[in-house]
């Protein structure tokens, strides 16, 4: 069953209910991550950025919903 889940002012649709709470954690951490300006084990933003996007998946849309796409 789809659903649906807000980070930031975006609204992700997901494949399964499940999924919200897999996104949710993964908007705390990058959101951890940009608070902290922490990027370990990668050397730069763009670095951990490029990375992650290769995954794809809920990352890939969490990531666009917290426009880091925007700036690598």
């Amino acid at each position: 069953m789809p659903a649906d889940v807000v980070i930031g002012s975006t609204t992700l649709r997901l494949a399964m209910r499940s999924d919200v709470a897999v996104a949710l954690r993964v908007a705390a951490h990058f959101q951890r991550r940009i608070a902290e300006d922490y990027w370990r084990p990668y050397q730069s933003r763009k670095d951990a950025v490029r990375a992650w996007t290769r995954l794809g998946g809920i990352r890939l849309q969490v990531m666009e919903a917290l426009s880091l796409l925007d700036e690598s």
